[in-house]
């Protein structure tokens, strides 16, 4: 079975840590390491693993983490549980290197530790979330990558991610929401759900109650439903968000906005949700907490939402984000 890639996020957080929980709790299944030797050894040798260079097939052996050394940082150069611009570019480095390595063949996916935006941005690197940076790593047209939100049960995907809800409302057009709708329909098939029932979400509240509060929905959201039926998709007209979710009736929802998918999903999964690139034609999936700075090298760190997000791609799931 192919392994599945992990980066640890940014190495200045916890991302170090449940990379080696993961490690250690996976045994058989454990995944190999994308991040700087440099930042691991402490807690490999506290976990009693021991560092090995990582090659395509080799096998899980006990007592050893299999790493993919990107030598961005030096020793000392890691700052645990500070807000870095060194990090925050280390922790692009790794994102990269991963993605060169899964297009090469013969890993299952990519699964990435907790990032802080605020430390790729002091960086002076142009990141607004994964989506983005996939699309430009695979040469994928921005506008056919999306993110997809799971947990609880729910598979939110989203049209507008890492912006303003001003800047969303100007770049929602019927063409974008059609293109999330196709890749959120395409996703789930990939999971074995044959003939998904896709719900949208309104972009006003009650999808805009027949343009009493405004015509977003009739213009935009509206037409875009109508392209993916006609495609042979099953799909909604725009309904109100709370009411879709209050029916749970849909194998897969498609948000408009960031919050709009967000908040369910964290609300009923917690620590245990799990985000997936879908798009790019590269597995990639990566955790729906930060990097909490707060604990890092405490080992208070908690891998359920790592060890979720690495699940997707066990028993051969890595076509879930094709």
């Amino acid at each position: 079975m192919s392994r599945t890639l992990l980066t640890t996020g940014d190495p200045n957080g916890i991302g170090p840590q449940l990379a080696v929980k993961a490690v250690a709790a996976l045994g058989a299944q454990a995944p190999v390491v994308v991040g700087d030797a440099t930042v691991l050894r402490g807690y490999t040798a506290s976990a009693g693993l021991v560092i090995r260079p990582a090659e395509p097939g080799l096998e899980v052996e006990a007592g050893y983490l299999d790493l993919v050394d990107v030598g961005v940082l030096g020793d000392g150069e890691a700052a645990v549980g500070k807000v870095t611009a060194a990090a925050g570019a280390a922790t692009i480095a790794y994102a990269a290197a991963a993605v060169r390595l899964a297009q090469s063949g013969g890993y299952a996916g990519i699964v990435a530790g907790p990032h802080s935006e605020t430390a790729v941005h002091l960086a002076g690197i142009d990141f607004a979330g994964y989506p983005p940076l996939i699309a430009e790593l695979t040469k994928t047209p921005r506008d056919e990558v999306f993110l997809m939100l799971l947990g609880a049960g729910l598979r939110i995907v989203h049209a507008t991610l890492h912006i303003s809800m001003a800047e969303a409302l100007v770049r929602l057009d019927a063409g974008l929401i059609t293109k999330a709708g196709r890749a959120l329909h395409d996703a789930l098939v990939s999971m074995g759900i044959e003939n998904p029932k896709l719900g949208m979400f309104g972009i006003n509240p009650h999808a805009s109650e027949g343009g009493l509060f405004g015509d977003e929905d009739l213009h935009l959201a509206a037409p875009a439903a109508r392209v993916l039926r006609a495609e042979g998709i099953d799909i909604t007209d725009p309904i109100g968000a709370d009411v879709l979710l209050g029916d749970r009736a849909h194998d897969g929802y498609l948000a408009m906005y960031h919050d709009q998918g967000h908040v369910p999903v964290k609300l009923l999964a917690g620590r245990r949700a799990a985000a997936v690139t879908i798009g790019a034609g590269v597995p990639f999936s990566s955790v729906g907490h930060g990097p909490a700075f707060d604990i890092a090298g405490t080992d208070a760190a908690d891998p359920s939402a790592i060890l979720a997000a690495l699940a997707l791609f066990s028993d051969q799931k890595a076509e879930v984000v094709r």
